[in-house]
């Protein structure tokens, strides 16, 4: 007798991609590499975005560079995924810096998201779903501390409502710090009256000149942590895939973030995989707007291109800091620069060009990315595989297909690779003034032939001459 289990559309794609694709990603409460989205075929997948009080810098490139390559790794292997980044447009760094400037505080912040909106499409961020506004989600704040509230989670003082710390035992898990090493920075007349010195604020009292809403405790302002969670489980509920931030917010927000979804799910797993970015530095110093010692994108933005800017951040390990130099976008441009002439070289491939084995080249690149993402040795591979089609006199039509499929498709989640310009000079005529150039060489006619060398060069052909003749390429 034969008992038939139907399954979902979706139960059995979800099936058919567990046994096809999986990656691991190094989880930084356990401190072990979990599998991420085991549970749902559908991927959520939540990343801290900005407090946009100032203009976007490089360090925030960094960060959202490599979540963008992530995401868009996942979707190249057939996973679906769904990126929620939030965007802090409401916050005491933003009323700061209203009040110094003369400005109206949400008038700023839009301003700012504007320009951050305008540095992720320049970087080619754009694997983002939704942008969430934190003043978008006033009531979803309020219902969450109202939750809390009724669990006895939350307490009153003179400035506004707080979170208390104490009744869950595992605060600091994330940090990794017992008690008696956590340390907030609370101004020392509300530390007198806080139950807890880690306890944090979930609501802000009106202030006269600050923005405020009408909340059951008074009007007044979200706290920064609630901000977030309000954010995160309105949109995913009781469970998400994969929890990702720069690790300067490591603690206490994300910590503050892991407390509150404790409390109001009774779970410590409502994200199973929490991951950070390194750190980028100038002279071994974080980069940061309150040090002032940042890099604007702006300045970055007229100087390289965003293959370049994404290839000297792919180029690192995501989780490691490190230390920004112009060097880098130098080395960068001329690495990427020989990857694109190795790309066009595969359109001149013959019957009778060499083989090569384009295959492993993809399965060792595929290897390495589902261990934690490592772009570092994905481009390496890429730049291995250029080296082999550049020694090679041409490829064979096999070789040259696969080989530019694979450029093609790494290209979707790395972005490395620019696009080819619009053609000026058509490719035949190239050729034929390339011809007349070493005819006019041949009868030692040189200004003749440094003539064309130099209207070809304005038009932006490049060439090398060798032992097998010249070789061109477009700029």
């Amino acid at each position: 007798m034969t008992i038939w289990f139907p399954l979902k559309y979706n139960e059995i794609l979800f099936i058919l991609q567990r046994h096809a694709y999986t990656v691991k990603l190094k989880d930084e409460i356990s401190g072990k590499y979990v599998e991420i989205g085991n549970y749902s075929p559908n991927l959520k997948i939540y990343v801290c975005g900005p407090t946009v009080y100032d203009k976007p810098h490089l360090g925030h490139l960094r960060t959202y560079v490599a979540y963008d390559a992530m995401v868009k790794y996942m979707r190249h292997r057939g996973r679906s995924v769904f990126y929620l980044q939030n965007i802090t447009d409401i916050d005491d760094k933003i009323i700061n810096r209203a009040l110094e400037t003369g400005q109206d505080p949400l008038a700023l912040s839009r301003k700012y998201t504007l320009d951050y909106m305008d540095a992720m499409k320049y970087a080619g961020v754009d694997s983002v779903n939704y942008y969430a506004m934190a003043t978008h989600h006033i009531k979803d704040i309020i219902k969450q501390i109202k939750r809390l509230e009724k669990k006895g989670f939350t307490y009153t003082l003179p400035d506004g409502v707080y979170f208390r710390v104490w009744m869950l035992k595992n605060y600091g898990r994330l940090k990794h710090q017992s008690p008696e090493e956590q340390k907030t920075g609370a101004r020392a007349k509300v530390a007198e009256l806080k139950e807890d010195q880690r306890d944090f604020v979930l609501w802000k009292f009106k202030k006269e000149g600050e923005p405020s809403w009408r909340s059951p405790w008074g009007e007044g302002r979200p706290g920064w942590h609630i901000e977030d969670t309000a954010i995160s489980l309105s949109f995913f509920g009781s469970r998400f895939d994969l929890h990702g931030a720069g690790r300067d917010l490591l603690f206490p927000h994300n910590e503050a973030e892991l407390s509150i979804m404790t409390a109001l799910k009774n779970s410590e797993n409502v994200c199973p995989a929490w991951s950070y970015t390194g750190m980028l530095k100038i002279n071994g110093e974080k980069m940061s707007k309150s040090l002032n010692n940042f890099i604007p994108v702006d300045d970055v933005m007229q100087k390289y291109s965003r293959e370049e800017v994404r290839y000297a951040f792919l180029s690192s390990l995501y989780p490691t800091d490190l230390d920004f130099s112009w060097n880098m976008l130098e080395e960068s441009r001329k690495n990427i620069s020989y990857i694109r002439r190795s790309y066009e070289k595969l359109e001149k491939h013959s019957q009778k060009g060499a083989s090569v084995d384009v295959g492993s080249y993809r399965e060792l690149l595929y290897r390495n990315m589902d261990d934690d993402f490592n772009t570092r040795i994905a481009i390496s591979i890429l730049m291995e595989l250029a080296s082999e089609i550049m020694k090679a006199n041409s490829l064979d039509s096999e070789s040259a297909n696969e080989a530019k499929k694979l450029f093609d498709d790494a290209n979707t989640f790395l972005g490395i690779i620019p696009e080819q310009k619009e053609k000026g000079i058509p490719e035949q005529s190239v050729e034929s003034l390339l011809k007349l150039r070493e005819l006019l060489r041949k009868k030692k006619l040189y200004p003749e032939s440094d003539a064309i060398r130099e209207a070809l060069k304005n038009a932006g052909i490049i060439m090398e001459d060798g032992g097998n003749g010249t070789e061109w390429r477009r700029e």
